[in-house]
């Protein structure tokens, strides 16, 4: 597929021929004017990635006249995508052979890529297409989210839609009307970003060759479906991995004797194994009532302020602090960005470009002021900027229309989210925290007691910290501290006693410990300069997260506030079948590495392509059965079909009736339950098969007022469930 692209009306006309190394997408350009008709310039079409993003700019334009899916004004038509209008087709486009699953099939590797516009987003695909292709529109400009899956978007639709029209790109860190106007007065060449479209496409197919022939193998194998991905199937492995080390933690109890100084302070012993030993040196700390200090030592030290925050790092401060999911976080985001009160949230950079420094102290002022920090706030610009670590977008922060913004009539998940990044920032650019350390080395009955205290010198920026995140942070500890005591002098001993511990197993993965560790994952296998580390990018790791739970391979149980990840026997029986080399996180490592070399130009997608090829062919041509596997993939028993009597097993859409011959079901994205603003998980099903009914706060009714009702089960003539509803207090 080629493809003729023109890059904006502000270069002089040439052509310029570059080197195809796309893989069916672009290959070549070409650059022109755009045509005028009697002198004057016909209308110029802005795609955005969502509606909320276009209405945006078209304010910023001028084009206030709403038609059907776009709008029109002062020479431009502003429209959108709606995600992924575009997708990859599935296998049976290619071969109706492919619809059944089969193993002698496999691999699936397509040679010419197709595609399909689902029908969810037909209609908006279609005024795209009508769009793009009116006489009247002389060029258009790709105003997509600023990343490598915005262009992906944009351009599949761009060619789905046979479109030759030049094309420039908007490329955005801040929807703030002054950024926006900004943006459209220097739009780039869309040639600029040819590689990270190419890098794009191939991390989509890979993917898709990955899922698919992973999937189908694994799901024939072993007579289930099993959902198999490049990104998802290590993070599941890391945490399968976790609590197998967590089960095979075995404590061990320790030690200590505590002496309370007359002086103030506590100094404690080294850990002992043995009870008995620990308690010969009390009864002799006892007897002797006062140590010797042995050493005084003071040390000054500083805690830099912390670095802004990017999509990852805010994830799991409000994961941390706030009980947010990453997804729930991501969703707050991304609302604040579109009313302008933060920058682009799905960045994995934590600085500013230097031409950011001259307007830097006006905003945190802003900030400041905005969320009632009254004092003085220390400004060190130069801590937050380094060009050299910004990649596609810099850190995140505030925006300038936020200090005129309503912020208590945002919802409260919002405001909390904003509340993080605007601490973020004024802790940033704040002064170290600075304390003395000390440590109190003495000697009684022969045995070495420490103690530790620290004195707090300068506040710095913990100061601003507790200000802006008191509440959230909760109850500080007091510093300890120690008297100020000269070597060899004595101190009385106010009191002794035994202390008992035991050493702690692994911590099982709270979200926050979960995206820190797909953050790391295989960083020594990084070479120097790789951007996007470990697994999965800032603006997926959430959605991988989320399908891990929805698939039925992770469930969150806990606290509303503090709740872990676990695997399910269902994903750890996936995890002990699966080969090293998918479950491993050195994969998508070596794909990360790759697809960096294809956004900067040095490697042919080709190349990269062929090597998928290579990886996906010996993986179907070597897997096997592993023995004794079948018994770990037996499905999870729920409880009794109340139709037959049968045992319902979970399964990846729902709990089904092992009996063939039933049609009871109770469906996960069950809609009786979405009516009710509730989702049907495994406790609620757990309880409407062992009781028949389950009761539920907080029921939203369509005018969306609350209230609590109890759910009743029963079963239609035909076996299949039906749900009823009983309300409290005669009604809701």
């Amino acid at each position: 597929m080629k493809s003729l692209w023109r890059m904006s009306r502000r270069r002089p006309a040439r052509r310029i021929t570059q080197k195809n190394n796309s893989i069916g997408g672009v290959c070549r350009l070409t650059y022109c004017n755009p045509k005028q008709i009697g002198g004057i310039l016909i209308a110029k079409l802005i795609v955005a990635e969502k509606p909320s993003v276009a209405m945006s700019y078209a304010k910023v334009l001028g084009a206030t006249r709403r038609q059907d899916g776009y709008l029109e004004g002062n020479g431009y038509l502003v429209s959108w995508c709606v995600g992924h209008l575009v997708e990859l087709a599935p296998p049976n486009i290619y071969d109706a052979k492919y619809v059944k699953w089969s193993i002698a099939d496999l691999p699936i590797l397509p040679q010419k890529w197709q595609y399909l516009v689902s029908a969810s987003t037909k209609k908006q695909f279609g005024i795209l297409q009508k769009l793009m292709n009116r006489p009247d529109v002389d060029s258009i400009v790709n105003s997509c989210d600023s990343g490598r899956e915005g262009e992906l978007i944009f351009r599949l639709v761009y060619q789905q839609a046979g479109c030759k029209k030049p094309v420039s790109r908007l490329w955005l860190s801040s929807m703030e009307e002054n950024a926006i106007r900004e943006g459209f007065a220097h739009l780039k060449p869309s040639t600029e970003y040819d590689a990270l479209y190419n890098a794009a496409l191939c991390r989509e197919r890979a993917d898709w060759m990955v899922g698919i022939n992973a999937s189908r193998l694994f799901s024939c194998l072993y007579g289930q479906p099993l959902a198999v991905g490049r990104v998802m199937t290590p993070v599941l492995a890391m945490t399968v991995v976790r609590e197998a080390a967590i089960a095979a933690f075995v404590p061990e109890k320790f030690y200590t004797v505590a002496l309370t100084l007359a002086d103030g302070g506590t100094a404690s012993s080294k850990r002992f194994a043995q009870k008995a030993d620990a308690e010969l040196l009390l009864s002799k700390c006892r007897k002797e009532g006062r140590v010797t200090v042995q050493k005084m030592e003071r040390k000054e030290k500083s805690e830099s302020p912390p670095q802004l925050y990017d999509l990852t790092a805010l994830q799991r401060d409000a994961n941390r602090l706030l009980g947010f999911t990453a997804q729930q976080t991501l969703d707050y985001a991304q609302s604040l960005y579109e009313k302008r009160l933060i920058t682009y949230p799905r960045t994995d950079s934590r600085f500013l470009t230097e031409d950011m420094a001259a307007s830097l102290p006006g905003l945190v002022t802003d900030t400041g002021r905005a969320f009632a920090v009254e004092e003085p706030i220390p400004i060190h610009v130069q801590q937050v900027i380094n060009g050299g670590k910004v990649t596609d977008h810099h850190a995140l922060l505030p925006t300038k229309s936020m200090a005129n913004a309503d912020l208590a009539a945002l919802p409260a998940g919002e405001r909390n989210v904003l509340r993080l990044i605007a601490a973020r920032l004024l802790c940033a650019v704040g002064e170290p925290h600075c304390y003395a350390e000390t440590t109190l080395t003495t000697i009684c009955a022969g045995e070495e007691f420490s103690a530790k205290g620290k004195l707090v010198l300068s506040d710095g920026w913990k100061a601003v910290e507790r200000k802006m995140l008191g509440e959230l942070l909760g109850k500080q500890k007091e510093p300890v501290v120690l008297p100020d005591v000269q070597e060899q002098s004595q101190c009385s001993v106010a009191g002794a006693e035994l202390k008992e511990g035991q050493t702690s197993p692994p911590k099982h993965f709270t979200e926050d410990l979960l995206l820190h560790a797909m953050e790391t994952a295989s960083a020594d296998s990084m070479p120097e300069g790789v951007e996007r580390q470990g697994i999965g990018t800032p603006a997926t790791r959430a959605a991988t997260i989320e399908k891990l739970v929805q698939k039925g391979f992770l469930e969150r149980k806990g606290t509303k506030k503090t709740k872990v990840l676990l695997p399910t026997d269902k994903g750890k029986a996936l995890i002990t079948v699966m080969p090293e080399e998918i479950q491993s996180p050195e994969m998508t490592a070596d794909w990360e590495t790759k697809l960096l070399q294809i956004e900067r130009g040095e490697m042919e997608p080709s190349e990269f392509m062929t090597e998928i090829n290579t990886m996906i062919t010996e993986l179907v041509k070597n897997t096997e059965m592993k023995k004794g596997a079948n018994a770990l993939m037996k499905n999870k028993i729920l409880g009794v079909c109340p139709n037959c009597g049968a045992n319902v097993v979970e399964r990846e859409k729902g709990w089904f009736c092992e009996n063939r011959e039933c049609r009871f079901v109770l469906w996960k994205d069950n809609a009786f339950f979405k009516r009710l603003g509730k989702r049907l998980d495994s406790h609620v099903a757990d309880k409407l098969l062992r009781d028949g009914r389950v009761r539920l706060k907080d029921c939203k009714s369509a005018k969306g007022k609350t209230y609590n009702a109890t759910v009743l089960l029963s079963c239609e003539a035909d076996g299949r469930s039906k749900f009823s509803l009983e309300f409290e207090n005669g009604g809701c």
